[in-house]
């Protein structure tokens, strides 16, 4: 590609050539002021890239940092010869997403139904449709312990915020909590609710520490508070005309219950009393709802 340019008071012709030696065009007259920017956007129309590419500039080995009139003068080089600039190509590093599976943990004999990270990040607890809980080392990816005792798909589960507990919930409606140290189960199972159990949550532990308490929904309409020490139901919540589908126990010390009532209910928690109702349209997603709510 041809690209001439008249000379005009004091430019500078050039010849742009690859780290080979070979023209990129014929000679161009250029104004003294033009700089390794200005270059950058003649290199990139003369090779005609889509993408703006970054390119460096050298005159006799010596890269180009400033004006060409001022390279010129301080170089001593007459503007009345052809000044030869080589452009060299930078490395340009695109950062990709990455969709790759960085390891496989196999275990379980059926479905993974659910799974919750430990606050400190260094286990996994996994529930599944072969009744069991698994706990994982993740630095490893091994297997810490495998917790049996539920009698069918273990559908929920959740850690406590100090780590000390662990709870699971199955699709008979039981509860049962866990030892994470052990992997073995801190006393019998949790029995009151009439279905399954549809979602877990932990009482905030600057609201109550050591973590005691947490909350949870089922399909059977109700919200049940439970006392870990003493190992009992305290509070039963009670006034949705269809399954709670998700609870969350917020850091403002309340309760949100969703339902397939359309409705979001707030609780307060020593009582147990409804504190308000929120009524969402049908087609809204109730769990989307509560976690914007929070």
């Amino acid at each position: 590609m041809t690209m001439e340019v008249e000379p005009e008071g004091k430019n500078v012709m050039c010849l742009l050539t690859d780290p080979e030696g070979t023209p990129l065009g014929n000679s161009v007259y250029l104004p003294q002021n033009t700089g390794p920017q200005h270059l950058q956007q003649i290199v990139n129309q003369l090779l005609n890239n889509e993408d703006k590419l970054p390119y460096a500039f050298y005159i006799s080995d010596q890269e180009l940092l400033e004006s060409l009139g001022k390279y010129s003068e301080k170089n001593k080089i007459s503007v009345e010869k052809v000044l030869k600039i080589v452009y060299q190509p930078q490395a340009i590093f695109r950062i990709r997403p990455v969709h790759r599976c960085s390891a496989t943990i196999a275990g379980h004999n059926e479905a993974v139904l659910s799974v919750a990270f430990s606050p400190d990040g260094r286990q996994l607890a996994s529930g599944s449709g072969d009744t069991t809980v698994r706990l994982w080392d993740l630095g490893t990816q091994t297997p810490l312990y495998t917790c049996t005792g539920h009698k069918n798909w273990v559908l929920c589960i959740a850690w406590s915020p100090d780590g000390k507990h662990l709870v699971s919930g199955s699709k008979a409606g039981e509860l049962q909590c866990w030892d994470p140290q052990t992997g073995k189960p801190s006393g019998n199972p949790l029995i009151g609710h009439k279905k399954w159990i549809t979602g877990i949550s932990w009482e905030p532990v600057h609201l109550n520490s050591p973590c005691r308490r947490f909350v949870s929904a089922s399909k059977d309409g109700d919200a049940r508070i439970w006392d870990v020490t003493l190992r009992k139901s305290v509070i039963c919540l009670s006034g949705h005309t269809l399954a709670v589908t998700c609870v969350k126990w917020g850091g403002d010390g309340v309760i949100y219950t969703g339902s397939q009532d359309c409705t979001i209910k707030v609780w307060e928690t020593t009582q147990g009393k409804l504190i308000r109702e929120l009524k969402v349209r049908k087609t809204q997603l109730l769990v989307h709802g509560l976690v914007q709510l929070l």
